[in-house]
């Protein structure tokens, strides 16, 4: 069966969000155009405390983009976004819910983010993403969504690693780029990991 995870199509990471990906919206047309070609959809949502660790709030002293340590992680600091139950942490209104069977929360731990919807970076915790996906007999997944270098890359290569035949929808992601190249980089990691890239267009319904 196949499955087809969003990842954090939400309005903070849109243009005019607080962490916005340059023409990120784009990436919500093509996913309704994907979904009803799908069993089963599942969509990723940031969902942070207001106080994360992660946030620039936090270190006053740094900078948005700077390394920390972060609970004994590497961390990137980054602007205050997807606070829950703010309008920022809600997926794009244009996004087409009915067709949403499940919405997994990540990242609401504030001592350790999640750029994966199916663990924290520290892989101290699951989101229960693996088990219910397994438990509807999903064996292959498709990935789109924000940002290519952090959140989708993340879920394509714990997908993979999991044992779930892992397709990256390249089109339908778009990047943060704190460093230009880091989308292409993005992907010729997860291709070397043997996730295929594939392009909307070459899915079809079975």
């Amino acid at each position: 069966m196949r499955a087809l995870i969003l990842v954090d199509l939400q309005y903070d990471f849109m243009p005019g969000g607080a962490l916005a990906v340059s023409d990120g919206d784009a990436t919500v047309a093509v996913a309704n155009q994907l979904t009803p070609r799908f069993e089963l959809v599942v969509a990723t949502q940031d969902w942070h405390p207001a106080d994360h660790g992660s946030f620039i709030t936090q270190h006053p002293h740094s900078a948005i983009g700077n390394q920390i340590q972060l609970d004994g992680l590497a961390q990137t600091v980054w602007p205050v976004h997807c606070v829950q139950n703010t309008r920022g942490a809600e997926l794009h209104g244009e996004l087409d819910r009915s067709q949403i069977d499940c919405i997994i929360h990540k990242g609401t731990e504030r001592t350790v983010d999640s750029y994966s919807g199916f663990f924290d970076n520290a892989r101290r915790k699951s989101t229960g993403l693996a088990d219910y996906l397994k438990a509807r007999g999903v064996d292959e997944v498709f990935v789109l969504g924000l940002a290519t270098d952090y959140c989708v890359k993340f879920t394509a290569l714990d997908a993979n690693s999991l044992g779930f035949r892992t397709h990256l929808i390249t089109d339908a992601c778009r990047a943060v780029n704190l460093t230009p190249g880091d989308d292409q980089r993005a992907f010729a990691e997860c291709q070397a990991a043997g996730i295929d890239l594939i392009q909307s267009a070459n899915i079809t319904k079975r």
